[in-house]
């Protein structure tokens, strides 16, 4: 029985390793670490229930970033000193469960595979669409360029550098991993707002990234501060895998505050991106009333092109819902066993979901946006949206223009300065 709320428990824990039976075990981390319990008694603290056991939450313990050796030896000890009070206020322990939550082989077997097939696929088409840029006489624009680097974070988070993890004993791999993926959401949030800008702005505002500071400027502030925060409880971790930022009133508070003030931006920039989304789709829209002006052919290829961009518009939305409430679930099932209140089941095949949805989205960008090696008619790549005297159109799958990165951009800009 507790003899006191909220004792706390002083682990005196060891973690160590060997490759083989026969091998003497090496001391991988050792540790003296404080947990405060909270437990609950179902039954009213009387003489009949003595001998009944308390019933206590999940405690964090240990996380390591890599599992490159064979076996594993942890050793927990619970030291009692009456004089300093450790471990005097808990009462008996009869029973101490651990629970492991660590990645099976078959979704080790999917990662791996999606990740070794992903990487030189985006690579190539990245090299390829940059490649595309460069033949053109004109210089880079903005979108062109920030859809490259948008590629270059994808690639950098699909390199799989989780193979090497399987011979060496790599400990920073989760701190790695999550400074990736931290890239990339930054990346990603910022090229949704740069890409429905292109399209907003007119001529003299466009294609600088100054223009944006204001909403690219929140963003790159957050990842940093989501950068700190890992770093408080993954950086330490390099070196004590025992510790947790969950184990302190405080950590704990910080920690919830963090995730809850996370997922409020996440809605509010969703919310921002929609709004932004409605404005290009009526900028888009005031060009259609000159569509029936045009010949037949010209007007067919300008509406296909128009629906084409409306219903990537519509993918980026679609993208950007599950990027959110991707990241909040991922945030919430971590802490499930942190905090202990709440459960989100967030199964492997949502995770690998959303990643084959980020390569495929990243992957359709670089193919619609890459220049046109068509060669269009002077009128009708730099003329008016009057009827031209050109009849023959060389009609495209992709939406882009040999003067700008689509011709759709070009329409937006005329809207602009009309």
């Amino acid at each position: 029985m507790l003899n006191e709320d909220n004792a706390e428990v002083t682990l005196d824990v060891s973690l160590a390793y060997r490759d083989d039976m026969f091998s003497e075990w090496k001391e991988m981390a050792h540790a003296i670490e404080t947990r405060k319990l909270k437990c609950s008694f179902a039954s009213p603290k009387t003489i009949e229930h003595e001998g009944r056991h308390y019933d206590c939450d999940a405690l964090p313990f240990m996380e390591i970033g890599t599992v490159a050796h064979k076996f594993y030896l942890l050793n927990i000890r619970l030291p009692v000193n009456e004089r300093k009070l450790v471990n005097v206020g808990i009462g008996e322990i009869k029973d101490v469960r651990l629970v492991s939550i660590h990645q099976n082989g078959g979704f080790t077997k999917v990662w791996f595979a999606m990740k070794t097939f992903l990487t030189p696929s985006i690579f190539i088409i990245m090299v390829w669409y940059w490649r595309r840029i460069t033949m053109m006489t004109r210089a880079p624009v903005l979108l062109e360029k920030v859809i490259f680097a948008l590629g270059i974070s994808m690639t950098f988070i699909n390199i799989p550098v989780e193979w090497f993890s399987i011979g060496f004993d790599w400990t920073w791999m989760l701190l790695f991993g999550d400074i990736r993926q931290g890239i990339f959401y930054a990346m990603l949030l910022s090229f949704w707002i740069i890409f429905c800008g292109e399209h907003m702005m007119d001529q003299n505002e466009r294609n600088r990234l100054s223009g944006y500071w204001k909403q690219v400027g929140p963003i790159a502030v957050g990842a940093f501060c989501l950068f700190i925060f890992d770093m408080c409880e993954r950086g330490v971790q390099l070196k004590n895998p025992f510790y947790s930022i969950w184990t302190t009133d405080v950590g704990t508070e910080l920690a919830m505050a963090f995730i809850i003030v996370a997922g409020i931006c996440l809605c509010l920039y969703f919310l921002f991106l929609c709004f932004m989304v409605f404005q290009v789709f009526r900028n888009i829209s005031g060009k259609q009333s000159s569509l029936p002006a045009m010949s037949k052919a010209r007007r067919l290829h300008y509406e296909g092109l128009i629906f084409r961009f409306k219903f990537l518009m519509l993918i980026t939305l679609a993208c950007a819902a599950m990027t959110i409430i991707f990241f909040i679930v991922s945030q919430v099932t971590e802490g499930h066993w942190k905090w202990g209140d709440f459960t989100v089941q967030g199964n492997s095949a949502f995770f690998t979901g959303i990643y084959g949805m980020w390569n495929l989205y990243v992957f359709a960008l670089m193919f619609l946006y890459a220049p046109s090696h068509k060669n269009y008619g002077e009128d009708q790549s730099n003329g008016d949206l009057g009827v031209s005297s050109g009849e023959e159109l060389q009609l495209t799958t992709t939406i882009t223009h040999v003067d700008g990165p689509t011709e759709v951009y070009k329409l937006a800009r005329k809207e602009a300065q009309e």
